[in-house]
């Protein structure tokens, strides 16, 4: 095991160092900015050092671990000197491995380990990385390092091309932050007859658990459900004139979805080609709504469906 420390205490790092600690991974050193932030964390890591420096922990580890925002990972990298064999690893989603080419070029060993999870407080995230994806960047052997921790966390991994970061951020941000923004589009709608937010999120929660774990046991496209779904063209009609009335920019969000679920419900079974031609026109019919990408294709069916 490679004795580790940590740049950066935000939740990111303190999920991982706390939960390797209680793996006995050997957690050895913290160093923050915030000297509050690395004394929290290591009060719940035994025999963690507080270093003043980043250069300090980079001295006294095999294995550093960057996890500081995005946008100081690169800097934090060429501030310090490395040696040869060493290990130096970011948790960026959205970067490769480039923001670490200075450790490059002093013979460190480069890597990323992105965990796929929503880090909403360091105790949350500690609660949600069992079973989580972890997405590897790294040649040997810190590959295999990486994967080894992979196992200690209870998750699992996927390996990718430096080429793949963007897409893949951009999906998880997709399937995550951007249902953030739905549900919220959702309470607004709420609002209007009379629902406060608390009790509206209330009333959804049970919706929401029940489509992920439909996407989950059944998944795509068996798991689609509601109007587009059925080829309901009177329901659709009925949303998007109260949508009109309401909001015209809610009511374009509402079309462009709509006709990126057309393909699903092809692929599912529920409407044939004709009905998707008119839940097409319907859902495009709309002079401020700009043209969609849909490509009137099925969904791709994946292995298990």
């Amino acid at each position: 095991m490679l004795k580790t420390g940590f740049i950066g205490a935000g939740k990111t790092g303190t999920a991982l160092a706390i939960s390797l600690s209680r793996k006995r991974w050997p957690v050895a050193a913290v160093y923050s900015r915030s000297l509050s932030s690395a004394q929290t964390l290591a009060k719940m890591v035994p025999d963690c050092l507080i270093c003043h420096t980043a250069q300090q922990l980079v001295d006294a580890v095999d294995l550093v671990f960057i996890t500081t925002p995005d946008d100081a990972i690169a800097r934090v990298c060429g501030e310090v000197h490395w040696r040869d064999g060493q290990s130096v690893v970011h948790c960026s989603g959205a970067h490769s491995t480039d923001l670490l080419e200075e450790a490059r070029k002093a013979g460190a060993t480069v890597g990323s380990f992105h965990p796929l999870q929503t880090f909403a407080s360091a105790d949350r995230a500690m609660e949600n990385l069992p079973g989580s994806t972890f997405a590897l960047e790294a040649q040997e052997p810190l590959s295999s390092t990486l994967k080894q921790l992979t196992v200690l966390l209870r998750g699992s991994f996927v390996e990718l091309k430096p080429g793949d970061k963007a897409l893949y951020h951009a999906a998880a941000v997709l399937s995550c932050n951007y249902l953030v923004t739905l549900v919220k589009l959702a309470l607004d709608l709420w609002k209007d007859f009379g629902v406060s937010p608390r009790d509206a999120t209330r009333a959804l929660l049970p919706l929401l658990a029940g489509t992920v774990n439909n996407i989950g046991s059944i998944g795509l496209p068996g798991c689609l459900t509601g109007p587009v779904a059925r080829g309901d063209l009177d329901t659709i009609e009925r949303h998007l004139k109260a949508l009109k009335a309401e909001d015209a920019s809610l009511n374009r969000i509402y079309r462009e979805l709509g006709l990126q679920t057309i393909p699903i419900a092809l692929a599912k079974g529920g409407v044939d080609r004709q009905k998707a031609d008119e839940m097409k026109a319907l859902l495009g019919d709309c002079e401020d709504t700009p043209a969609s990408n849909y490509k009137g294709g099925p969904a791709t069916r994946g292995e298990d469906d």
